[in-house]
């Protein structure tokens, strides 16, 4: 009956624990014109707290990021409430929103999945 209970904890604190997605910077131009001129591969996410879209995007990105291949993955977030201009820089309407570029090339973007295989594509195609 203790492990039992035990178990039952242990599993309620990792169900708990925050998912880690890739180490998303908070969005500014001169990093990111750097990161485009430095030919990197980026992850753009336009992203809101309250946006359960998000939410349910950060587990998926957290796995992807674990990936070998992504481990260059240079992440900026853009906070859909706050940050006006980069919206309109990146032409990006709504909230959950991920655009990948290599380099100063975009190589693709979706609104609003949350389809793991669709978005570990999407980021592929910048690596």
């Amino acid at each position: 009956m203790f492990s039992t209970r035990f178990a039952l904890a242990a599993a309620a604190i990792v169900i708990a624990a925050p998912a880690v997605a890739f180490d998303a910077k908070p969005y500014d131009q001169k990093s990111f014109e750097a990161a485009q001129a430095a030919g990197k591969s980026i992850l753009v996410e336009v992203h809101a707290d309250w946006c359960p879209t998000c939410k349910a995007q950060k587990p998926i990105l957290g796995s992807l990021a674990k990936k070998p291949e992504f481990k260059n993955v240079t992440a900026f977030r853009v906070d859909f409430d706050g940050q006006k201009d980069a919206l309109k820089t990146f032409a990006a309407q709504r909230q959950s929103t991920l655009i990948v570029f290599k380099g100063k090339t975009e190589t693709g973007r979706s609104v609003g999945s949350t389809d793991a295989a669709a978005i570990e594509k999407l980021i592929a195609s910048g690596v």
